[in-house]
């Protein structure tokens, strides 16, 4: 096969730029590694960025989204203190939408096929080969064949765990990382959400957070040392678990009942350099990973494909590189604004292993600071919905 653009990967990104590409009129192959059904059965954050908005409805696959999607114009802190909000409406005139990530696929995957886009799925082994070439390809294996699809541009849109970071020779590329010492327990229920917005919760037993997928779907999250496994958490400890992290009058309405799913995920901050080499271009969790305490996983990857896309109709609509060639400068720009919002959020919140009283209180201090200080909360709310691409 031959296209413009091989993409590997079939998740939101991978689909993203491919759809854009296509009603731009340039060609793409995506290589996924798992079936569909795989792929939109991954449980993942919700929370969209304005700017991840307008590119879905740029797209033509905000119907749905527009439709059964939530607003929500800020969130809460609670602390030993007590509760307050962060108007992000108030502060900066914006919103975000809470609409899941796996809703986000399956709408990129429906309006890819409105199009006729070219998707392959169990595409085992894909390999990039020739990257510093003028012709790259990829190779894959599927029933049985190897099989190739010639390309001008690669993008890596495969994960944390793909290939297409790896194929960067390691002199050249240089990986930043911190590891958290904890990670998040998180449950699915079919209950009605805790409250109208996010509660994110600092407490002396730990992190807390409220979320909601819709009117009747929450989802909520504790922390757990990394020790700990799914099995050792039944629903009701949890239930307990949570309740005792969240303000009073939050856990004394809050409906309970049974899991449909339940997962732990541990923290990360990683940021790989450059997120270029020769003419394949990193995207998403294949180039970096954020702790999800800022709701910024998705829309990071989301605005890495708004870059690479604008590089991409500038070369091959007026023969102008420039995006390409500044695609890894720009991108990361934004990468490590998200990074340290990301960062910070943590920090404030959770409660480490070696941390003391005063350093309880400086998180506590810190929060308060927010409650008090309008520009503090100008900051957090700007960063939350999402600095400008």
């Amino acid at each position: 096969m031959k296209t413009q653009v091989g993409i590997i990967g079939g998740g939101p990104s991978g689909l993203m730029l491919s759809q854009l590409l296509n009603m731009a009129g340039i060609s793409t192959v995506v290589l996924e590694r798992k079936d569909r059904d795989y792929v939109l059965s991954r449980i993942r954050a919700g929370v969209l960025e304005r700017g991840t908005v307008d590119m879905l409805r740029k797209a033509g696959a905000a119907e749905r989204m527009d439709r059964e999607g939530h607003p929500h114009q800020g969130c809460y802190f609670s602390t030993v203190e007590g509760m307050f909000n962060v108007s992000f409406r108030d502060e900066v005139d914006e919103e975000v939408m809470v609409y899941g990530q796996t809703e986000v696929t399956k709408d990129l995957y429906d309006a890819q096929d409105k199009i006729g886009a070219t998707i392959i799925h169990d595409a085992d082994n894909v390999t990039p080969h020739d990257i510093t070439s003028d012709a790259p390809y990829l190779t894959y294996e599927k029933d049985g064949e190897t099989r190739r699809v010639d390309c001008d541009f690669i993008a890596g849109c495969d994960g944390f765990h793909g290939v297409s970071r790896k194929s960067i020779p390691d002199n050249i590329r240089k990986d930043y990382e911190r590891v958290y010492p904890f990670g998040w327990l998180g449950i699915l229920s079919e209950t009605k959400p805790a409250a109208e917005e996010l509660i994110y919760a600092n407490h002396p037993r730990g992190f807390a957070l409220a979320s909601m997928r819709n009117d009747n779907l929450s989802r909520y999250y504790i922390q757990v040392p990394l020790t700990d496994k799914v099995e050792d958490w039944s629903d009701d400890a949890f239930w307990d678990e949570l309740k005792s992290r969240l303000p009073e009058e939050v856990a004394a309405g809050m409906e309970t009942g049974p899991s449909i799913e339940k997962s732990i995920a541990p923290l990360r901050s990683f940021v790989t350099e450059p997120m270029r080499y020769g003419q394949m271009f990193l995207v998403g969790d294949a180039a970096h990973i954020v702790p999800p305490t800022g709701a910024k996983g998705l829309n990071l990857a989301m605005s890495d494909v708004h870059y690479l896309y604008e590089g991409l109709i500038a070369f091959y609509k007026d023969g102008d590189a420039t995006g390409l060639d500044k695609y890894s400068e720009v991108a990361l720009q934004r990468i490590w604004g998200a990074m340290r919002f990301s960062w910070w959020m943590t920090s404030m919140l959770h409660r480490f292993p070696d941390q003391s009283d005063f350093d309880q209180r400086m998180q506590e201090s810190e929060l308060r600071q927010m409650l008090t200080v309008p520009s503090a909360r100008a900051t957090m709310a700007l960063n939350y919905v999402g600095l400008p691409f």
